[in-house]
């Protein structure tokens, strides 16, 4: 007996899709748009240490003969309640992948296997991953060849446990900084999201062949969150956007349309509604606008419980279920609506060639994963090494400084007594960030322990927490005060946090439901005021009020409010568990600062918003506060100086000479703006064009050619000035190049 033409590895992908796609009954396509399980909730340790599949996980597959994906298999962390006393490690996780996917076979008539989804935001969330800094630090990096190789990385280390696609955070556009999940967002420029977002996809998909197929160390990248989400109402997660076209399409579609035309295998339909609809109901968002106009044929996947929600406009769940799948949803996540597509399609509320299109979607990517080839005993990829420099070399690029008054950075030699204070300095859980699988006691370093590892020799190195980062317990800030009374030098470590702990209450989709413990940042936790904790200020001017030099250290997941006080400021976002070495580097010298900022820094949430693309309109400020922000857009500093020549453009290029006129090794990110001047619509202030980071010994000079993206907008645009500089502050001030774009 002949095999089905399906199961042959030789066969274009597309004739295997419409042969399996012809053997199935309803239900069975049906099941392969459902992800309805929590995957912790599929197994359980056993007192030998063994792994066995629960009675959840038979009853999904019976119910829909198969399974078409599972969320979150090796997630971990205070929501899914899976730690190390419990959940799978490296190799574990990559056995326990296999024994599901054997399950999910054997259930399936036609043998169809399962997709694992699994959480990647900063590192693959599982046990024993490596955990990379935030996107807003990878934002900082302003470094898309340096996030490309992470992302390599960090697909590698998914599949190597048995993980096959890849939900990443990257088409979010931080625009309200009260939002809690600005951490995940590359920052508030489209231009510079776009290019990360253009490398993510390039490194964790890699090289794919004519029919889409991935290497085994590479994984498909789910997206998040299409579109609008980094825009909602007053910073608070999930709310509305009220986004006109224009808006929508020159700042919050450009990282979308990037990862698409790079290859990205799918996108999140985000919660937001855009113009009265709800994303994951959106047809004209899904459908109109990113298949039939941008042309993208890959997979579009509802956020948790996305579809259910729906029913508040429909009436009912399977309705809901239905104006989803014909909005353009393939895959639902969590909900029960499309548990009812059978139903749906049997009442004519949506048509079967459209679920049949969405099957197929589902299936081709399983056949580019070579999941069909894969059902027997040989063994995942190895897991690769190296994650604690991959993750290290990310946060050595994003630490940022901010000031520098009277050179109190780096370290200088006669400096022999360090005071290390503050509720950050000391700890590595508040430099993860949200999505963090919980760490083993010796994983990471903090700040304090950076600086007893890389200080020289004989330096006295004295610690004093201060406070905490939430509340108004002043009882430790005489203890800080005395510790820098008596030192050269005090680093002050203040931040927030968005760690989870078990006595978090979590929303039905893994939000924070209320702030808890030190918690400050993170989903669902949004911010009315983007203030610290009050001790944090209070021990801030304590500290300074000694008079001792002061190097200001923020570990945070958005730009807080923080005083222009202190000798020196530096932000480090949230960097990783090794974090600590990171910025250690940085004080000492050792490494040259080399973050810029990826959002602007306000001075209170009062001025909000404070993003430099705004539009270019003649208003006012306030009478009783600047409306500029405290830092801008790009701005960082270096231990040396830089010089930059007179901006040549010509053939869509722009071309400058760039010196370090310092006395030190320096990194300057050289960064073009265009300012619109005769154009359709009103322009905005400014817009990120082109960047490229210079690293520069001391006298050295380098000619730089940057290639200028001018399509961000589809106004009509006849003319542009060019501004090179160093910030956006600094670009309203350069010297403007003026291009005819009609010649």
């Amino acid at each position: 007996m002949n095999e089905p033409l399906y199961r042959d590895a030789t066969v274009p992908v597309d004739a295997r899709v419409q042969d399996l796609l012809s053997r199935m009954t309803l239900r069975e396509k049906v099941g392969q748009l459902n992800q309805r399980m929590y995957g912790w909730d599929a197994y359980r340790r056993t007192p030998q240490g063994s792994y066995e599949l629960t009675e959840a996980l038979h009853a999904e597959t019976e119910r829909f003969a198969g399974l078409g994906a599972l969320y979150g298999l090796q997630r971990a962390d205070a929501w899914s309640g899976v730690d190390h006393t419990n959940g799978p490690g490296v190799e574990e996780g990559a056995a326990l992948a296999q024994l599901v996917q054997r399950h999910v076979v054997e259930r399936s008539r036609l043998g169809i296997p399962a997709l694992f989804v699994e959480e990647v935001p900063h590192g693959h969330m599982a046990l024993d991953g490596t955990v990379l800094p935030v996107n807003l630090a990878v934002g900082a990096t302003w470094d898309p060849q340096l996030y490309e190789a992470v992302a390599a990385h960090a697909a590698a280390e998914l599949r190597a446990r048995g993980g096959h696609v890849a939900l990443v955070s990257a088409l979010d556009i931080a625009r309200d900084p009260r939002w809690g999940r600005t951490e995940e967002c590359f920052g508030e420029d489209p231009y510079l999201a776009a290019c990360l977002t253009e490398a993510l996809v390039r490194g964790m998909q890699g090289e794919r062949s004519g029919d889409g197929r991935f290497d085994d160390d590479r994984a498909p990248v789910v997206l998040k969150h299409f579109a609008g989400q980094g825009a909602t109402v007053g910073g608070r997660n999930s709310a509305e956007s009220e986004l006109g076209l224009r808006e929508l399409h020159e700042i919050h579609l450009p990282a979308a349309r990037a990862g698409i035309r790079a290859g990205a295998a799918a996108v999140m339909a985000a919660y937001n509604e855009v113009d009265g609809l709800p994303c994951a109901g959106n047809r004209a968002l899904l459908t109109q606008l990113l298949r039939e106009r941008w042309g993208f044929d890959g997979l579009v996947m509802a956020d948790g419980l996305a579809v259910d929600r729906l029913a508040r406009i429909t009436g009912d769940k399977v309705s809901a279920g239905a104006l989803a799948l014909d909005a353009g949803v393939d895959l639902s996540l969590w909900d029960e609506g499309f548990t009812h597509l059978e139903e749906a399609v049997e009442r004519g509320l949506v048509g079967a060639e459209v679920l049949d299109r969405a099957v197929a979607r589902v299936l081709r990517l399983k056949f580019q994963l070579g999941l069909f080839e894969q059902l027997g005993p040989a063994a995942p990829p190895a897991f690769p090494k190296h994650g604690r420099d991959v993750s290290l070399a990310v946060a050595r690029a994003s630490v940022t400084l901010l000031h520098n008054r009277d050179g109190v950075l780096p370290v200088a030699g006669s400096v022999s007594r360090i005071a290390v204070i503050g509720p950050q300095s000391a700890t590595t859980a508040h430099q993860l960030g949200d999505y963090t699988a919980p760490q083993r006691p010796d994983t990471g370093t903090s700040v304090l322990d950076g600086l007893r590892q890389l200080a020289p020799p004989g330096t006295d190195i004295r610690h004093a927490r201060g406070c905490a980062l939430t509340g108004d317990d002043l009882s430790g800030i005489p203890e800080a005060v005395a510790a820098a009374a008596a030192s050269d030098l005090a680093v002050l470590v203040l931040g927030g946090s968005s760690a989870r702990t078990p006595d978090t209450e979590f929303d039905a989709n893994g939000a924070a439901l209320k702030a808890v413990s030190e918690m400050t940042c993170g989903e669902g936790v949004d911010l009315a005021e983007l203030r610290l904790g009050p001790a944090q200020y209070r021990l801030l001017d304590a500290v300074v009020a000694t008079g001792t030099p002061t190097a200001v250290v923020l570990i945070q997941g958005r730009p807080h409010v923080v005083p222009d006080t202190g000798g020196a400021l530096l932000t480090a976002w949230y960097p990783g568990p090794w974090g600590g070495h990171a910025i250690a580097e940085v004080l000492l010298g050792l490494t040259e600062p080399a973050g810029r900022l990826p959002v602007s820094v306000p001075r209170s949430a009062a001025q909000l918003p404070v993003y430099y693309n705004h539009k270019d309109t003649e208003y006012g400020g306030y009478v009783d506060e600047s409306a500029e922000p405290l830092h801008s857009f790009g701005h960082g500093l270096s231990y040396t100086t830089f010089e930059y020549g007179t901006p040549r453009v010509s053939g869509g290029t722009v071309t400058v000479e760039v010196t370090n006129t310092g006395a030190r090794y320096g990194r300057t990110v050289v960064q073009v703006y265009l300012r619109r001047l005769i154009t359709s619509t009103w322009p905005r202030a400014l817009e990120l064009c082109a960047f490229e980071g210079v690293g520069l010994a001391p006298g050295e000079r380098r000619t730089v050619v940057l290639p200028l993206a001018l399509s961000m907008t589809e106004a009509r645009t006849d003319s542009v000035e060019i501004r090179v500089a160093e910030s956006a502050r600094e670009a309203l001030r350069a010297v403007p190049v003026v291009l005819d774009l009609r010649s």
